[in-house]
């Protein structure tokens, strides 16, 4: 019998290719947008696999219903946090796409905590002013300890450049080892230890009713008063009333964001609770640490390539646990 992926969302002609591609020959790859009622309800019914954006708003009511013959439903981001799990069937497994978008992220990681050391907007804004700080001193990041919070996809390609430039690397995993070479890893319950030693701090872990709030005013009591908190994961992995008191009390800590707690695609508006863009020792980026061009195709790619896993047999990686099957 051939095996069938139903695709339940948009997907352009170039980025078909990509998925056509990675599913190979022998697996029918059906787009639910390009069939009538009926249709839909048998591809779904019939699907071995399920490609997913946002089941919540790609499904139509009771077409979850109808999911019945899957080994598996793979998404195609890496958070899924704002999906209505609890809505699809309870004895399917669901996959992330951990490290989709691992390569920019990194990058950008890399590139927020360089400026945050070498100073770029503080004396950018300076010049503009007229200040010629010459002899203001900045920071080399070769010799510094690189502490990340998450040691999936995202973190190891982080690792990667982080030890590219001389950085020891830290990690907190939930197995506390990794295949990956670092200077020292460990389990959730070594946090302390991750957090005294950074000096610079990466978040990329996923958020989940363990993580929410995870870094709160203890935690950050636990950091380095002139240490760089890079977060590309959640804003609600921070809790926003502490991070916002500890930079106004810690001038020489800066907190480089690019996920904020209410965004746009996840909440339909940007805001804050707190001024932070106010603040000279905080760098903010919109959540872009993924946007760069052809990382589409190649998500896509990723995702259908661990669904392939599955239909063969083997176990796909990045499946959710009890505990992250969120919403």
């Amino acid at each position: 019998m051939t095996q069938s992926i139903a695709v339940t969302f948009d997907v352009r002609p170039p980025e078909r290719a990509a998925i056509a591609d990675a599913a190979g020959d022998g697996v029918r790859v059906v787009y639910l947008n390009d069939l009538d009622d009926a249709g839909r309800q048998d591809a779904l019914r019939n699907a071995s696999a399920l490609l997913a954006r946002d089941t919540g708003k790609d499904l139509r009511p009771g077409e979850a219903d109808q999911i019945r013959s899957a080994v598996l439903i793979q998404f195609v981001t890496a958070g899924i946090d704002f999906v209505k799990l609890n809505a699809l069937p309870p004895n399917i497994p669901i996959a992330s796409n951990g490290g989709a978008y691992a390569e920019p992220m990194a990058e950008h990681a890399l590139a927020m905590a360089l400026a945050a050391a070498k100073r770029l907007l503080p004396e950018h804004a300076a010049l503009a002013r007229g200040a010629f700080n010459q002899h203001t001193r900045n920071r080399m990041l070769a010799g510094k300890t690189c502490g990340i919070l998450g040691f999936g996809g995202i973190g190891v390609a982080t690792a990667r450049l982080m030890r590219a430039i001389g950085m020891r690397i830290h990690a907190v995993n939930r197995r506390g080892l990794s295949e990956e070479p670092t200077d020292w890893i460990g389990p959730v319950s070594g946090l302390d230890t991750l957090l005294a030693m950074a000096d610079v701090l990466v978040i990329c872990t996923p958020l989940t009713p363990a993580t929410q709030g995870w870094i709160g005013e203890r935690e950050l009591q636990l950091m380095k008063p002139d240490a760089i908190l890079v977060n590309l994961a959640r804003g609600e992995i921070i809790q926003e009333d502490a991070l916002f008191a500890h930079l106004q009390a810690h001038p020489a800590f800066t907190a480089c964001i690019d996920a904020w707690w209410v965004e746009p695609i996840r909440h339909g508006s940007f805001r804050t609770d707190y001024p932070f863009l106010s603040l000279p020792n905080v760098l903010g980026s919109p959540h872009n640490s993924a946007s760069v061009p052809g990382m589409t195709a190649a998500a896509l790619r990723r995702a259908t390539t661990n669904v392939r896993r599955a239909l063969a047999g083997e176990a796909p990686h990045y499946v959710l646990g009890v505990d992250e099957r969120m919403g």
